[in-house]
């Protein structure tokens, strides 16, 4: 393992361990260290890509010390378990709508430390655009900038997110909510990374060093997320 990498599994263990402190005083669980699938209402296909992250959850497992559980969880935002992980992945094509309770949900998951990965699949735009302005009426998704950590936080992205299906040919973006500094959501348009970490085959027009690339996004998008997380 080459030492950015074992820097990165430190803090991630030092992160966790002070979080697991910090339960253990509420006698609440550990959050695990895993990733969770956003179930939602709206019609949308939140089940959309299903070995896209068990294939990310492989590749962190085997590319850094980061103990991951491999299996996806599936949730909705009423679920207890919520609390338990600190990444969610939303994706899917369609429509997306959050009721009031779940809102409150999200909001405070996202101010407690917690992690969203949002994926448009294409089609999702203008509906997570409208229910995030929900969440955060007060604020913008933004470019996040490509000095970001997110970019080179085990692998480096000079160029920013990487672009894996054309579609309308506009070039992908990563955009960000932001609470305070922390990088609390962040949003890849026009990528499609999510079909980037399916299997190799799952689109033949796709060559393995797309899938490549899109895996060593992902692999920074969950480290920072773990290692950007507030502590006591």
């Amino acid at each position: 393992m080459n030492r950015s990498l074992m820097v990165v599994a430190g803090l991630a263990v030092g992160a966790l361990g002070a979080l697991g402190a910090a339960s253990a005083a509420n006698e609440a669980p550990a959050p695990r260290l895993g990733i969770a699938r956003l179930q939602y209402d709206g019609g949308g296909d939140w089940y959309a890509n299903p070995s896209a992250i068990p294939n990310l959850l492989k590749a962190i497992r085997d590319r850094t010390t980061f103990p991951v559980e491999l299996t996806e969880a599936r949730l909705t935002l009423l679920d207890d378990r919520l609390w338990d992980y600190p990444f969610l992945h939303l994706t899917g094509h369609g429509n997306v709508t959050f009721s009031e309770t779940e809102v409150t949900r999200l909001r405070e998951y996202l101010t407690r430390g917690g992690f969203l990965h949002i994926d448009d699949n294409y089609g999702l735009d203008e509906h997570i655009r409208r229910e995030m302005k929900k969440v955060f009426p007060d604020h913008e998704f933004v470019d996040v900038p490509l000095s970001h950590p997110v970019y080179r936080a085990v692998y480096e992205f000079p160029k920013g997110l990487p672009k894996v299906h054309e579609h309308d040919g506009k070039p992908a973006r990563g955009f960000g909510i932001f609470l305070g500094t922390r990088l609390a959501v962040y949003y890849s348009w026009s990528s499609d990374l999510g079909n980037g970490w399916e299997d190799l085959g799952t689109y033949t027009t796709d060559p393995p060093e797309i899938h490549e690339q899109a895996l060593r996004m992902g692999i920074n998008l969950f480290t920072y997320a773990i290692t950007s997380r507030p502590t006591p």
